[in-house]
């Protein structure tokens, strides 16, 4: 049977109709699969996550390739579909919830087709987590700001983020006819390997990414507004050294959309000392 009448059957059997609010669109082309455990370079050593584990393609073919599976499924439907479908594998461990909320035990690679709706809440929770490397399927609008180029429309608050933590490779397209039912866009593998250590230091990682998200709300403005804006928010009554830098030749007359990674961790920086 192929994976796209196996999908089909195991909608109907289990009376499952995907609901799109939640991104469920599940892969029916298994050279997919294969792709991504290569990429992952997977080994009987490893502790695999599979975020929104779905249907169980995935996850039953990544359990003859390593140690143990982490299958992540947040809808109850689909998790009674693992836990009988995939009952007879004993280095699968279900866990029933959503990835960014419940307890995950450790691993060390992530292959996965997480559900699209949570991929910019995802990354940031990955970033946080000790793993060698990650292959993910996503939507490549959403693949394309991890590696957007500064000052571009693309570039955002995730690719500095990004950038600080990971190595993002763009690799092997995933058309929008490989999934069932078919989303409205194309996607792609992107291979993430964090960068130990990370390009440049930080004081205080925290209000790094804070200051981050918060200066990427007015791309458009110049730095030393968008900054004195961050201030105020923040509730700091005075940051002499990053006021300072802001009016800086390097700086005055540029936009926050102009700024490197580098530029951000330097403003950052200057507001802890």
């Amino acid at each position: 049977m192929s994976l796209l009448k196996n999908t089909k059957f195991l909608l109907r059997r289990y009376r499952i109709i995907p609901n799109k609010l939640l991104g469920q669109n599940f892969i029916v082309d298994s050279s997919i699969f294969q792709c991504m455990v290569d990429y992952a370079s997977l080994d009987q050593s490893n502790a695999v996550l599979d975020i929104g584990a779905g249907l169980g393609f995935l996850t039953d073919f990544l359990a003859d390739k390593c140690e143990q599976v982490l299958a992540v499924e947040a809808d109850t439907r689909l998790v009674k579909v693992l836990r009988e479908q995939l009952k007879q594998l004993s280095n699968i461990k279900i866990i029933e919830g959503d990835v960014l909320k419940v307890q995950i035990p450790p691993f060390n690679k992530v292959v996965s087709i997480p559900p699209y709706h949570i991929s910019s809440r995802l990354l940031p929770w990955l970033f946080n987590k000790d793993f060698d490397c990650g292959v993910l399927v996503f939507q490549k609008e959403f693949a394309n700001r991890l590696i957007a180029s500064v000052g571009s429309e693309d570039y955002g608050w995730l690719t500095v983020i990004a950038y600080y933590y990971v190595e993002v490779e763009l690799l092997d397209e995933v058309l929008r006819w490989m999934f069932y039912p078919q989303p409205e866009v194309d996607s792609v593998i992107v291979r993430l390997k964090p960068k130990k250590p990370p390009p440049f230091t930080l004081e205080n990682v925290t209000l790094f990414k804070q200051l981050v998200r918060s200066l990427f709300t007015q791309r458009n403005r110049k730095v030393r507004n968008a900054v004195l804006s961050f201030l105020r928010g923040t509730r700091v009554i005075t940051a002499e050294n990053m006021i300072k830098m802001a009016d800086t030749p390097s700086f005055q007359d540029k936009r926050v959309r102009e700024l490197a990674p580098e530029d951000f961790g330097a403003f950052a920086n200057a507001l802890v000392k």
